[in-house]
């Protein structure tokens, strides 16, 4: 009985034995198939190709701003530097500047201040005068500055629009930024040109050495833009507002491509 027992787990040992080899095999083999297919093949050459496409900004960006100085009076401050702002956005909207290209960018409230000097009658009477407080500010009044970021769609309104501003007690305005509202169609279009320049580049060279181009290993994109190629400028019109020209900008995308030799 004991004898048939030992010999019953020496047969289920020795078949364990055997799966767990079955299964490394299988483990063995599914890594090996995997790696083949991901591993880059050792003959293989890579091509790269640019794409560039050019347009007009259809943005002005523009920065519009209130710097209000006052005495202590805060309160009266505030309301100043606040009716200046509403007026030039109330102007804005009527101008057909929607509010969500509207938006409050800075607000600032600072002190300002002023060193204490001691009288010229205490350096030649030091003994009538209280002892001069040395290195002390005190505030004389306040600064507020707000800003506002506009975005401009019409293009040919942004000089008026400029003008405009200032006219409504706008002091601080910096820009225009010119701008591509979308600029996903055109790196569409720049990438559709490098991957076609690249493939011709490949096609080309594999001709001239000799070999059959093999499966695409793998694909890598650059991306750059949008670069201004004439600056955008704001003319003096004498008066008026100011001309527009955005001039153009240009979005570049670098395609390389490694391709298997055959």
């Amino acid at each position: 009985m004991e004898k048939d027992l030992k010999n019953y787990q020496g047969f289920w040992v020795r078949e364990a034995k055997i799966i767990l080899l079955f299964l490394f095999i299988i483990a063995v083999f599914w890594y090996v198939s995997a790696y083949s297919r991901t591993a880059t093949p050792e003959r293989t050459f890579f091509v790269s190709g640019q794409g560039k496409a050019v347009a007009v900004p259809d943005i002005a960006q523009i920065s519009i701003g209130v710097l209000t100085e006052g005495e202590k009076n805060l309160t009266a401050l505030q309301k100043e530097n606040t009716d200046k702002i509403n007026k030039i956005i109330s102007y804005l909207k009527e101008q057909g500047i929607d509010k969500k290209d509207i938006k409050t960018e800075y607000y600032n409230i600072s002190p300002r201040y002023q060193n204490i000097d001691c009288p010229v009658i205490l350096q030649t009477f030091p003994e009538r005068i209280a002892p001069c407080p040395t290195g002390k500010q005190e505030i004389i009044g306040y600064t507020i500055n707000q800003n506002l970021s506009v975005k401009v769609r019409n293009l040919d309104k942004a000089g008026d629009i400029l003008a405009g501003s200032v006219e409504r007690g706008a002091n601080n305005v910096y820009g225009p930024n010119f701008t591509i509202d979308d600029p996903i169609s055109l790196q569409n279009e720049a990438r559709e040109k490098a991957i076609k320049q690249a493939r011709e580049q490949a096609k080309s060279m594999a001709k001239a050495g000799g070999f059959r181009l093999g499966k695409l290993i793998s694909i890598d994109e650059g991306f750059s833009g949008p670069i201004p190629l004439f600056e955008g400028k704001v003319l003096d019109a004498g008066g008026v507002g100011p001309s527009i020209e955005p001039g153009s900008q240009e979005i570049i995308v670098t395609i390389t491509i490694i391709y298997e030799i055959r």
